[in-house]
């Protein structure tokens, strides 16, 4: 006599192993009594979950819970991909604007020279059209630190030819051997208008 084949469980069982990866319970996954149902294509309410599931397969879309420490649980009638695939685009868009802002470092002394000056103040307008932060300073060793008005000057000079780029947050400040100043982008404020139009 033939017996069934068995139903695999656990972790062998790909079903199981495919809602243990889903990163939110959809359709028959929801095992509540009941959920609160919301979004645009229903009348917001608590609805048996059979019901909303029906509801779900009326309009060809995925029953999502989408709070499931309410009581009872939030759900949505959305398309499940298109929701997952919105919520990715989303999150990369936040990380790409987190990544964006460095702190870059221009090192001078006090006798930097002016074909170097203009180099390095080259590289530090770049970084803020990027909108990366920009610290700068002057190191000093030794006795230089005798020349600390020299440094000053500097950075103030430094601030002049970025102010079309850049604002300091603060005037120079002496910690230990360097002096140093903080810029920040004016670009950022630019970029923020442009997406609100």
């Amino acid at each position: 006599m033939a017996f069934p084949p068995r139903q695999p469980r656990g972790n062998f069982n790909p079903r199981f192993r495919k809602e243990q990866q889903q990163e939110h319970r959809t359709n028959h996954m929801i095992r509540v009594p009941e959920v609160r149902l919301v979004g645009d294509n229903v009348e917001i309410g608590v609805y048996p979950t059979q019901e909303a599931l029906k509801m779900a397969q009326a309009q060809e879309l995925d029953l999502v819970e989408i709070s499931p420490q309410a009581v009872p649980p939030v759900c949505k009638i959305i398309d499940y991909n298109k929701f997952l695939y919105d919520k990715k685009k989303k999150e990369k868009e936040m990380k790409a604007k987190a990544k964006t802002s460095e702190v870059k470092e221009i090192r001078f002394t006090p006798g930097t020279d002016d074909h170097d000056f203009d180099f390095k103040s080259r590289h530090a307008e770049g970084f803020l059209k990027d909108g990366n932060k920009v610290k700068a300073y002057v190191q000093f060793k030794g006795r230089a630190i005798m020349f600390k008005e020299r440094g000053e000057l500097l950075l103030l000079k430094f601030a002049e030819r970025l102010s079309e780029y850049g604002q300091p947050e603060a005037m120079p400040k002496l910690e230990g051997k360097r002096m140093l100043i903080m810029f920040t982008p004016k670009t950022q404020k630019l970029k923020k208008k442009d997406s609100s139009d």
